[in-house]
């Protein structure tokens, strides 16, 4: 047994999977999934998206009797990746939707990303060539940069609405966020639907 057995749920004598779902979805009313880049100058994308769809981030944290954090206000749950692309974030969805159900999957790109100053090629050769690894088949080529950003971020709701990860009942929303303005700009949408 590791060191850090007694904090994982499904160590515990009497483990019940069906019930520690139900007890997470009740201690953490999650509604919307934000993708959005590692970019500090992007930290303000989980507020501002909280702001448009009525929704509370960061709230806080909720205490029991004996000052254990057990539950949680918020609503929307960050997931950052690089260029906020959604292919990184699929087996996080998939998480999310298991442990507490999800109403929306929001994916935001920023103006002045880092991952619109290189190419897939270019990314592709330069690992080739610094690290003599061949990557070209490790990542989706077009998930690799951002050569377009309304193109980018079409792309990637059209991903999140067909891949068998995302559930069909869970709005999809596609924005670009002006850093310099903190304009959050709505390129895309594919509505939920029930299978």
């Amino acid at each position: 047994m590791g060191r850090f057995t007694k904090f994982a749920f499904n160590s515990r004598p009497g483990f019940d999977e069906a019930a520690v779902r139900q007890v997470f979805a009740k201690a953490v009313p999650l509604k919307t999934v934000v993708i959005y880049c590692y970019d500090p100058r992007a930290a303000l994308i989980p507020e501002l998206v909280a702001d448009r769809l009525g929704e509370t981030y960061p709230g806080f944290l909720v205490l029991d009797a004996e000052g254990r954090k057990v539950a949680s206000t918020t609503n929307v749950f960050p997931i950052i990746v690089a260029g906020g692309r959604a292919h990184d974030a699929l087996r996080s969805i998939a998480v999310a939707q298991h442990l507490f159900g999800i109403e929306n999957v929001v994916v935001v790109h920023h103006s002045q990303c880092g991952a619109t100053t290189f190419t897939a090629d270019g990314i592709i050769d330069a690992f080739h060539d610094e690290h003599h690894v061949d990557i070209s088949r490790a990542f989706p080529r077009e998930a690799l940069c951002i050569a377009d950003y309304e193109q980018s971020i079409r792309n990637d709701v059209d991903l999140l609405r067909n891949h068998p990860a995302v559930p069909r009942s869970a709005n999809i929303l596609g924005f670009f966020y002006e850093i310099d303005s903190g304009e959050l700009i709505e390129i895309a949408k594919a509505p939920r639907s029930r299978p």
